[in-house]
């Protein structure tokens, strides 16, 4: 079988669409190449979407926590403690059993025991408390005399948030919220580890990384493939948040604004 008949049998087999069996001997490395890179198409569903609807959730979350009323201040304190005080994977197991339960009062709840929504509700609420933080912290550093220049001005409630307050935020929590959106990637390769089944073997990158390992009792070609894919995934994701960060920046001049820099963390 050729490259190219692979990438068509392989290439979008994670969605349902294509060879329904996989391959069972002789593996090639465009097979691996192709499955794995198949399965990241789900990594990236994961990531995408929680970063995204995470952001506006977080952005709510740090008001509320910096708000003085602690009607707002208390539940977005507790809720940002709970996700970033608990292990991601505890939550998804906590969060699977718990959408089971709520299935068996009402099948309307069963697209939640699937990971394609309950698994991304997850990440959206982890990712969303880790934002939240980093946003909270970013308000409490912004320079009063900013505020000050504001309340001059006659800017105040929503007015002041839009042209000062929010804009400001962003670009001093910009790079510690790009190490996020890394990091949140990184996670989605915990789905397939969680109590979420894989349904119809339709997994993500890792899902065919490990059925590649297991199959070969070789786990130096697959999951070095599968860390090339997330590195790549990386510089992307570096390269957008970059491209954001010179927005958020274009006003001052080019000596002090902040570039985004590639830096290796070995722990969160």
């Amino acid at each position: 079988m050729s490259c190219f008949q692979t990438l068509q049998d392989y290439g979008l087999r994670s969605l349902g669409i294509g060879e329904r069996l996989l391959p069972r001997s002789d593996f090639t490395l465009c097979e691996q190449f192709t499955l794995i890179g198949s399965g990241l198409i789900w990594n990236v569903y994961f990531g995408l979407l929680a970063v995204i609807a995470g952001f506006f959730l977080a952005t709510a979350l740090a008001i509320a926590k910096s708000a003085q009323n602690p009607v707002y201040r208390k539940p977005a304190e507790w809720f940002i403690f709970l996700f970033r005080g608990s292990p991601l994977f505890i939550q998804f197991f906590f969060a699977y059993f718990l959408f089971l339960q709520l299935k068996t009062v009402n099948p309307l709840f069963s697209p939640l025991t699937s990971a394609w929504l309950g698994a991304l509700l997850v990440l959206f609420l982890n990712t969303s408390a880790y934002s939240a933080e980093i946003f909270y912290g970013a308000l409490r550093s912004i320079p009063k005399g900013d505020i000050d220049a504001a309340d001059a001005y006659g800017m105040t409630g929503w007015s002041r948030f839009r042209r000062i307050t929010w804009p400001t935020m962003l670009r001093l929590a910009w790079p510690a919220y790009t190490n996020e959106a890394i990091f949140m990637f990184h996670a989605t390769t915990l789905v397939y580890f969680s109590g979420f089944p894989t349904w119809q073997q339709k997994g993500d990158a890792l899902y065919y990384a490990n059925y590649f390992a297991d199959k070969t009792f070789n786990p130096f070609v697959p999951y070095p493939i599968l860390a090339f894919y997330f590195i790549l995934l990386t510089l992307v994701i570096i390269g957008v948040y970059g491209q954001v960060n010179k927005r958020l920046n274009r006003h001052l001049p080019q000596a002090k604004r902040a570039k985004l820099k590639l830096r290796m963390n070995l722990i969160r």
